[in-house]
């Protein structure tokens, strides 16, 4: 028997409730039925309602998922080893892209710090006023001397040029859900049940979506998302980007193993104080909800946007290049209360049953002459 998920208390009980109500009459609103792309949407994002726009702890343990900055300071410290090569080679800014509880800003500036390369800025785009005050708390607890660098954004900058960061942001856009069945497309959306939302599928009216659902080849009755939001953000940094990359963190597949014969029922998965488990209609507002991401997608989409592919890549191998266990090498192996826990996080980084291979990096750039060290080897582009 699967393991129950946990109660929430009565007041997270009422908040989603109130998401519930808000999204039923969305529904209502349009006819009686909406997109799974729009329920996402709302679930994440409805203002003051959504999960990442309302006030319950997400990160860590005490919330309901564990992020690599989160999991281990060295992960911010390898990256930060490659944003000095990106901005060395364009312009000494850095944006990144929902930068949750702020910790990988605050590991990377402090990395940058110490080798003497701070950016003259670093922006983050945050679409949470909950997340964005956790950030400037944490930024103001730990370089508070470095607060004249941040800004904090609520819309992309017209023009940019450095380092561009995304550390599990794909993964939480909203995404269309399509069935192939019996020679037909349909896409499957949410309506109202006696008893709740319940799914219903209907015939594909976006003919954006249709255009791409008709592009890919998948057996018979298999259900998998496409990511149109994913394809707008990457045509939005490609056009305010003059000189610099993109690189974005995430667990994901290149597009045959995305859509894979035994991956029939699709990617999409949901986190609830660390249990996983695959009903998006639980507890609306109080659970993450997510989606693999197809990289094959990002890298065509880039290219078709004027970027260029400079790198794919495991997560174990990126950060291998840039250096990690240079890092470790800091703390003495004598010193064991620092040193074990360090090396054990390192292992949960980069070993293939944790988050080193199914994590992936991607680097997308504009007028950029130099390779990046991030993808000296384990280079995967091939499976694009």
């Amino acid at each position: 028997m699967p393991t129950p998920l946990p109660t929430p208390s009565p007041e997270a009980a009422q908040h989603s409730a109130r998401l519930v109500e808000f999204i039923r009459r969305d529904i209502a609103a349009q006819g009686g039925w909406i997109s799974f792309a729009r329920y996402m949407e709302l679930a994440l994002y409805a203002s003051g309602l959504g999960y990442y726009t309302a006030g319950a702890h997400k990160f860590g343990e005490a919330g309901d998922f564990i992020t690599a900055p989160e999991l281990s300071p060295l992960f911010g410290r390898t990256v930060a080893r490659q944003v000095v090569e990106i901005m060395a080679h364009s312009a000494p800014h850095i944006l990144e892209l929902g930068a949750g509880s702020g910790k990988l800003a605050a590991d990377m500036l402090a990395e940058l710090e110490q080798l003497g390369s701070l950016p003259d800025s670093y922006a983050i785009l945050e679409v949470s006023a909950d997340l964005r005050a956790r950030q400037q708390a944490l930024m103001r607890e730990r370089l508070p001397h470095l607060m004249d660098r941040m800004r904090w954004l609520d819309t992309l900058p017209e023009k940019f040029s450095g380092a561009i960061i995304a550390n599990e942001v794909l993964d939480a856009l909203p995404v269309h859900l399509v069935h192939w069945r019996d020679s037909a497309i349909t896409e499957r959306g949410v309506a109202l049940g006696d008893n709740g939302f319940i799914w219903q599928e209907r015939a594909i009216s976006d003919a954006v979506l249709l255009h791409a659902a008709q592009q890919i080849k998948v057996p018979e009755d298999y259900v998998s998302e496409i990511c149109l939001a994913a394809r707008g953000l990457i045509n939005s940094l490609a056009q305010r980007l003059e000189q610099g990359a993109l690189l974005f963190i995430d667990y994901g597949f290149g597009v045959r193993e995305f859509y894979h014969p035994q991956r029939r029922n699709g990617t999409l998965m949901c986190h609830y104080r660390h249990h996983a488990h695959d009903d998006p209609f639980f507890l609306p507002g109080l659970q993450d909800i997510t989606a693999h991401v197809n990289f094959s997608d990002i890298a065509e989409c880039g290219i078709d946007a004027g970027l260029e592919l400079m790198g794919y890549t495991s997560q174990a191998f990126f950060l291998i290049n840039c250096g990690i266990t240079a890092l470790l090498q800091d703390t003495s192996p004598e010193n064991l209360r620092d040193y074990l826990p360090l090396s054990a996080q390192l292992q949960k980084l980069t070993s293939p049953a944790e988050m080193g291979e199914l994590f992936k990096v991607i680097a997308l750039g504009k007028s950029m002459s130099n390779p990046l060290c991030g993808f000296a080897r384990g280079d995967l582009t091939r499976s694009l």
